[in-house]
């Protein structure tokens, strides 16, 4: 991967030289799904798939941009006296989103730079491969033009680019996850203040598996955003009524003792998948770190019946291959991950079931859907890295 990125830099723009390379992971959310713009907790991991890039300062303004993933499009060019956002700049909006956010918060990139990037995250897939951009666009800057910063700030400035420039209105938890991934453990993280703890994922006889729908989706375009409007205006009533910050500041108790105040009952929905999805998280932390993966993988289904029923941002693929998924001996838990309207799920499946799981969830996707799924045996993986 490696090598294919400088192959590819060196093809459009000469010799690396004192350039340099970088990698950022994709991530996979296990489960707490649409909580992190509502203040909950989420439990993602880092992957060892995710974004490859190289790098080198220019002594000019221009900035250059070429993806070995869609060499056909060629050499993306601009500067940084064009740093707007455009549709004509495509998937380069994301690190000059970054460039952008530096600037503003008071880091100057004062020169340009040129810079390759290879991916072999699935395209598509919701496994963050935007935030996987934005936090080694971030890393690379801090290591080219020598910033001081935590890799704590590159998630919250990832986070702000996506916000507001590229216009993507997520929650903080995939550049996190991306930025603090730690090799063999998931983070459990509290939105509301960034307080996290690494958790030991022991699955014993047990692999994480990521089915892809090949649904091609851009969340942007989707009604994720509107979800999350849905949602303040959720917490905008009950606020009337209780004192709370968040959605996710309340019980599930609470929730429905006070859950008349939404008087939508659409957005009332919305509100108890945030509130009871956010437990759930709480609980299958709890019950992982006692060893108990049954219990665990039974939070991922619960979870997924709930973004399905009550958010409504899985649709007839990803509800497919869960569901297909459960018939399956050997599958201990599966649920969509990532914001939804296609994109993945991810499940827990044992080793002696992986076959039989890519065989037999494979066909009947197939022959719903009328093509095919992808799946991969995952690894989980650490943050950035200068390579």
């Amino acid at each position: 991967m490696k090598a294919a990125v400088i192959r590819g830099f060196e093809e459009k723009f000469g010799e690396l030289g004192d350039g340099r390379v970088y990698f950022a992971p994709g991530r996979v959310n296990l489960i707490g799904e649409h909580t992190d713009y509502n203040g909950g907790h989420v439990f993602p991991c880092a992957l060892t798939l995710g974004t490859y890039g190289a790098m080198r300062r220019r002594d000019d303004r221009i900035l250059r941009f070429y993806s070995v993933n869609a060499s056909g499009k060629g050499v993306i060019e601009t500067s940084l006296d064009e740093l707007q956002p455009d549709d004509r700049f495509g998937w380069t909006n994301y690190p000059k989103g970054v460039v952008y956010t530096f600037i503003k918060e008071g880091y100057p990139v004062e020169t340009g730079f040129d810079m390759a990037v290879y991916g072999n995250l699935p395209n598509g897939s919701g496994l963050s491969s935007s935030a996987s951009l934005e936090v080694l666009t971030g890393f690379a800057l801090r290591d080219l033009y020598g910033f001081e910063m935590s890799n704590q700030m590159l998630a919250i400035y990832g986070q702000d680019a996506e916000n507001n420039y590229c216009g993507m209105n997520c929650g903080i938890m995939d550049q996190f996850a991306v930025a603090m991934g730690k090799k063999d453990h998931a983070i459990f993280l509290h939105t509301s203040d960034l307080e996290y703890e690494y958790v030991p994922l022991k699955l014993d006889h047990a692999k994480i598996v990521i089915s892809n729908t090949n649904k091609k989706h851009k969340l942007t375009d989707s009604k994720y955003n509107e979800r999350r409007c849905e949602c303040e205006q959720a917490l905008e009533e009950l606020q009337k009524v209780v004192n709370i910050e968040h959605l996710c500041d309340l019980t599930p108790e609470r929730f429905e003792v006070y859950k008349d105040a939404i008087k939508d009952p659409v957005r009332q929905k919305r509100a108890k998948h945030a509130v009871y999805e956010n437990a759930r998280c709480v609980e299958a932390v709890k019950v992982l770190k006692e060893g108990n993966v049954r219990r665990f993988g039974e939070l991922m289904n619960e979870a997924h019946l709930s973004i399905s029923r009550d958010y409504e941002v899985t649709g007839i693929e990803l509800d497919t291959l869960q569901e297909e998924a459960l018939k399956i001996p050997g599958v201990i838990g599966s649920r969509m991950t990532g914001g939804g309207f296609g994109g993945c799920t991810v499940s827990i499946v044992e080793d002696s079931a992986l076959d039989e799981f890519r065989e037999k969830v494979g066909a009947a996707y197939k022959k719903k859907i009328g093509y095919d799924a992808d799946f991969y045996i995952v690894e989980v993986g650490g943050g950035p890295e200068k390579l």
